[in-house]
């Protein structure tokens, strides 16, 4: 009896692994057929945007990267620097079929002149959040592969990118984490992050940015939520007024982005409320983007106008 037994889950493991090396499989090919751009929106706040009517969309393309062959192009995250505005972003390297983190440069947001690679790890990268603190530049990229929140520091920018330190490490927190979205609000330093096999948003907070994070109370603060809890974009701030935006999962990765407006941010505290009327970004009627949009970087300019720059999923005709 014990023999038929173990003859019976061993063969139900079987079916269950061939079954789920089958939908990785279907999955893999679906993903294949994705292509990501890059393109540029406005508004008159950052939760309210349209294609900028200046600019044809989209502004960078994979066929745009010119060192290595790049599948895709997503998660923008813009920085200003001596005037010009570079732009960081994830590149899908096809050879190796990871990750790696490019920059483009405008003087104009029109025309963009590709840079390079400018990191790249063992392991995957995406979402390269870049940000200015006391006169140095930092970016805290999606690297959850290495079982941490990392933090990088420009040495030289734009090209020379240094391992600062972890900002959490797997052996005090549950991982991976993704898409790590930090923020710094009246001394005290914010970090909102998401875990795929909960579908949480955890939020952490630190007095400093290379101090000691601790979870906030409140996390998760978004709980089993495939629509509003991984991070889409940049938080910002308009006023008095603090946003997040959030990239929907459903009903396909990717399909579109929500806005929240974060009413009560502390120590101690933790309150948003949804932006009405509808997603910030989705799919559009173009091409570049006609199967949806996931990530939000906006920026207000001097004029008060706000631009952001986003990302648009082209699925292919004969995809599957």
């Amino acid at each position: 009896m014990t023999f038929i037994i173990a003859l019976i889950l061993t063969a139900s493991a079987a079916l269950f692994i061939r079954h789920r090396l089958q939908r990785k499989k279907k999955k893999d090919a679906r993903r294949k057929q994705e292509r990501w751009s890059i393109g540029l929106y406005e508004g008159a706040d950052p939760v309210t945007l349209i294609p900028m009517k200046e600019i044809v969309n989209p502004i960078l393309k994979p066929e745009d990267v010119t060192d290595i062959n790049a599948r895709f192009i997503a998660d923008p995250f813009m920085i200003m620097h001596n005037g010009e505005y570079w732009l960081f972003f994830e590149v899908m390297n096809s050879r190796r079929n990871k990750g790696e983190i490019g920059c483009a440069r405008s003087f104009d947001l029109k025309k963009w002149n590709y840079h390079g690679i400018i990191l790249r790890e063992r392991f995957h990268l995406s979402y390269p959040s870049v940000f200015e603190h006391e006169g140095k530049i930092y970016m805290v990229p999606e690297c959850a592969k290495s079982n941490a929140v990392r933090l990088y520091r420009a040495n030289t920018f734009p090209g020379d990118w240094q391992h600062e330190t972890s900002l959490i490490k797997g052996n005090r927190h549950r991982l991976p984490l993704l898409d790590p979205s930090i923020f710094y609000h009246e001394g005290l330093w914010y970090l909102f992050t998401y875990r795929r096999k909960t579908q949480n948003l955890h939020l952490f907070t630190s007095p400093s940015l290379t101090g000691e994070w601790k979870e906030h109370p409140k996390s998760p603060v978004v709980n089993g939520s495939p629509h509003f809890a991984r991070p889409g974009g940049r938080i910002v701030k308009d006023c008095n007024q603090i946003y997040r935006f959030a990239q929907d999962g459903i009903p396909h990765y990717g399909s579109k982005a929500w806005g929240f407006r974060i009413t009560e941010l502390s120590e101690n505290a933790y309150l948003e409320e949804q932006v009405p009327d509808g997603p910030v970004i989705q799919a559009g009627n173009e091409e570049w983007n006609n199967s949806g949009m996931h990530t939000v970087d906006a920026h207000q300019q001097e004029t008060g106008r706000w631009i952001a720059f986003v990302d648009g999923l082209e699925h292919k005709k004969n995809a599957k």
